[in-house]
């Protein structure tokens, strides 16, 4: 275990996973390009791209928390057409195709049907940055408090929030910065299971870094009011 940051850790378990991943990708389609976490850089802007997070959740991994997660995408000409986030800990797969539903375990999922505050739990991530960007996420966590949330949950592994709204078991996800790896299959699993993914401003999602806001229609106009108000400068 090291540091790529104050407080941002890499394993050797992320760096051996996505090479393993990686050389599957290449065996079998050797032409595509790979956008990975910790060693890939091909073009973003490729027909056919995947985008892999070996590990997902690396400071959970490193404490031995069991929510952790290997998340990998498929995107033809910036859109994406599949996507898998699996934790290895539990062995629950969260699988997506475009124009074919989301599923976890095989199951079909569907996001949350809440409408009101009261009824909803949302998800929320902090950047490793301890100064502007975190004063902003606590802000909004605030007000979402004063709007009477049910609850907030902060769990640590983007992907997994977004498998967990697509599930139905959050309303909403929002955080100020993530990169294309953390959120590119979690993005069709809820896009595909019936709910919103944008920008904690309401914009299209950009294949870069990004802020991130996922939520039910309803829910995502709400918290989307809430963490405009509060996006960091």
């Amino acid at each position: 275990m090291r540091h790529k940051g104050s407080v941002d850790l890499v394993s050797d378990a992320d760096v051996e996973a996505e090479r393993a991943i990686a050389d599957v990708i290449r065996r079998t389609y050797p032409d595509h390009s790979i956008l990975g976490e910790e060693e890939l850089s091909d073009d973003i802007s490729a027909e056919h791209l995947w985008i892999i997070d070996p590990l997902d959740g690396t400071t959970n991994f490193a404490h031995d928390i069991p929510h952790f997660a290997v998340s990998v995408a498929y995107y033809r000409n910036n859109t994406p057409e599949c996507g898998v986030v699996c934790n290895p800990a539990r062995n629950d797969w969260y699988t997506a195709q475009r124009g074919r539903g989301a599923f976890h375990n095989g199951s079909s999922i569907a996001v949350s049907s809440a409408t009101a505050f009261s009824d909803a739990l949302i998800s929320v991530g902090f950047y490793y940055d301890r100064g502007a960007m975190m004063e902003a996420t606590l802000a909004a966590v605030h007000e979402c408090f004063r709007r009477g949330i049910r609850g907030i949950r902060r769990m640590g592994t983007a992907s997994l929030d977004l498998a967990q709204v697509a599930a139905g078991h959050f309303g909403a996800f929002f955080e100020y910065q993530l990169s294309p790896w953390d959120f590119a299959a979690g993005r069709l699993l809820v896009e595909e299971a019936g709910g919103c993914v944008t920008t904690c401003r309401g914009d299209a999602l950009p294949l870069r870094k990004s802020s991130v806001l996922a939520g039910n229609a309803h829910l995502h106009e709400h918290v989307c009011a809430i963490t405009t108000r509060h996006y960091p400068q």
